[in-house]
């Protein structure tokens, strides 16, 4: 998560203009500074203040909790209960609902505040070290694959302790006849792939919005900027919805019978 792709700097992008003025786009995040020896980069640190966001709301709100509930009460648990319905209604069992809607809402709540928080504006224009201090988390590779390998991790422990390690693994590992096999095969490379895809798909779309903000910014400052960083809180909720909701179907195909 702190550095398995940031060794490398990869200008993606450039332009100039004759002054020598222009923007330069690259795909590894900034070291803002090392700690024990390991390199603490911009997307580490808004994912350490979202992290810290979301720990503050959550006392907060927990601390005001009223038998009778008030208009802000009353949203977040309309919230709760649409969320948790779903997720009970996609499981069809209340007990892996119980058990992993927290999960599933903890990784949607993550993804979705480090999305916006960079969206704060003048927020990546505060410096350290010269650099900015905070950049979109999901806009860094080791960010995404982390969150990756937790959706992978459940999923793989929903399917094993729903239906055991012998008929979870005979989803992957056939030897009654060579289609079965080659089905188990193909059904353990598109498993493995879970991996790649959940990784780069949130990775490449809030890179790519964080890509146009930037150009567009440079050559028409002040006024296109602006709707498209609207629409890019429309996407960033988006993205994180998307990364829930596959890690909830995925479950639900895990904790299948194999046919």
């Amino acid at each position: 998560m702190l550095s398995l792709f940031g060794t490398y700097a990869y200008a993606a992008e450039s332009v100039h203009e004759e002054g020598g003025a222009g923007i330069s786009i690259h795909l590894a995040s900034e070291q803002l500074g090392t700690f024990l020896g390991l390199p603490i980069t911009n997307t580490l640190f808004t994912t350490w203040v979202s992290m810290a966001v979301l720990l503050v709301f959550a006392v907060v709100v927990g601390r005001n909790v009223r038998m009778v509930p008030g208009k802000l009460q009353s949203i977040f648990e309309a919230l709760i209960e649409f969320s948790y319905k779903y997720i009970k209604e996609t499981l069809g069992d209340e007990k892996q609902a119980k058990r992993y809607y927290p999960i599933i809402m903890t990784i949607f709540l993550f993804i979705l505040s480090i999305n916006w928080i960079a969206q704060i504006p003048g927020l990546e224009g505060i410096m350290y070290n010269g650099h900015a201090l905070f950049h979109a988390g999901t806009a860094d590779l080791n960010i995404t694959l982390a969150f990756a390998l937790i959706a992978f991790v459940t999923i793989e422990f929903a399917g094993i302790a729903a239906l055991g390690i012998k008929k979870y693994g005979g989803k992957f590992i056939n030897f009654h006849s060579p289609m079965g096999f080659a089905l188990g095969l193909i059904e353990l490379i598109s498993e493995l792939a879970r991996l790649i895809s959940f990784s780069f798909r949130l990775f490449g779309n809030i890179f790519a919005g964080k890509v146009l903000l930037l150009v567009v910014a440079f050559f028409v400052p002040f006024v296109l900027p602006v709707p498209l960083m609207a629409f890019e809180l429309f996407v960033g909720f988006i993205q994180a919805f998307v990364f829930a909701i596959l890690t909830l179907f995925f479950i639900k195909a895990a904790t299948e019978m194999p046919h």
